[in-house]
C-alpha cells in the first residue's frame, strides 16, 4: 500500500467527527456548487459530487434541497476559498482549507490561533509544495476486482487503489477528478463519496510532549467555523 492509504487510515477516526461541522462544511459546499454552476446535479458534476458526500454522512434529504434552494436566492451570499499555510511548534508544516464569506474575519482568527500557540502564519506558497494535491472517491465494491478496476482507472490517471471497509477507495492527482468522475458514471459505477485531499509528501516524527503543542493548534484551527479542512506533516 502506499502514501495515499496510509494518510487515509491514519485520518479516518478524525474526518467529519463532529456531524454538525460535516453539514455546515457540505452546506458551504452546496452554496459554491451552485453558485459556480447551477442547481441542476444532471448539468453540475460539482453539485452532484457534492450531494454525494451529503449522503454519505447521512444529511437528510430535506436539508440538502434546502441548501441547494437558499444558494439559488441572488440574496445568498458566496463563499471564497482561501488557503492558508504556517508553521505549528517543531517545524510542522500546516495546510488550511477555509471557505469564508468574510475574509477579513478569517485571516484575522487564523492569525490569532498561530500567535497564541507560538505558530507562525506564513505567506502563499510557504509550505504548498510540501503537500500533493490529490482527488479520491469512494465507490460500492460489491462484486468488483479492485485490482481489474485499478488497471482501467490508470488510463484516467489513477495511482492508487486499496479496499477498506468501507469500499474501494481510487486516489488520482487532483487535475484528474472530472476525467474519473465521468469515467466511473459512464460505466454506472456507484460513487458513494468523492473529495480533495493534501497528502503530506514527508512527516515528522515528534515526542508526545511535543505532540500536544502541535494538537493545541490544530484544535484551535480546526473548531472554526470557516475552516473546511486542515493538514500537517506530524506523523500520526
Amino acid at each position: 500500500m502506499g502514501r495515499a492509504f496510509e494518510f487515509r487510515k491514519a485520518r479516518k477516526m478524525k474526518r467529519w467527527a463532529a456531524m454538525s461541522k460535516a453539514f455546515t462544511r457540505i452546506g458551504k459546499d452546496i452554496v459554491m456548487a451552485v453558485k459556480e454552476g447551477g442547481p441542476d446535479p444532471d448539468t453540475n458534476a460539482r453539485l452532484r459530487a457534492v450531494i454525494q458526500n451529503a449522503k454519505s454522512v447521512n444529511m437528510p434529504k430535506d436539508n440538502i434541497e434546502r441548501a441547494i434552494k437558499r444558494a439559488s436566492d441572488k440574496s445568498q451570499g458566496d463563499f471564497k476559498e482561501i488557503l492558508f499555510e504556517g508553521y505549528a511548534p517543531h517545524g510542522i508544516a500546516i495546510l488550511i482549507e477555509t471557505a469564508t464569506d468574510n475574509n477579513t474575519r478569517t485571516v484575522a482568527n487564523i492569525r490569532s490561533y498561530f500567535n497564541k500557540c507560538d505558530g507562525s502564519l506564513g505567506t502563499s506558497g510557504s509550505v504548498e509544495f510540501m503537500f500533493d494535491h490529490t482527488c479520491n472517491f469512494r465507490i460500492n465494491g460489491e462484486g468488483m476486482d479492485a485490482e481489474e478496476l485499478e488497471l482501467d482507472m490508470i488510463d484516467f490517471g489513477a495511482e492508487e487503489v486499496f479496499v477498506d471497509e468501507d469500499g474501494i477507495l481510487i486516489y488520482a492527482p487532483f487535475e484528474c477528478f472530472g476525467a474519473i468522475q465521468k469515467e466511473l458514471e459512464s460505466r454506472e459505477i456507484e460513487i458513494l463519496s468523492s473529495g480533495f485531499e493534501r497528502i503530506p509528501q514527508v512527516t515528522k516524527e515528534l515526542s508526545p510532549e511535543q505532540i500536544e503543542d502541535v494538537e493545541k493548534l490544530l484544535e484551535k484551527i480546526e473548531e472554526d467555523d470557516d475552516v473546511q479542512n486542515v493538514y500537517h506533516t506530524m506523523k500520526e
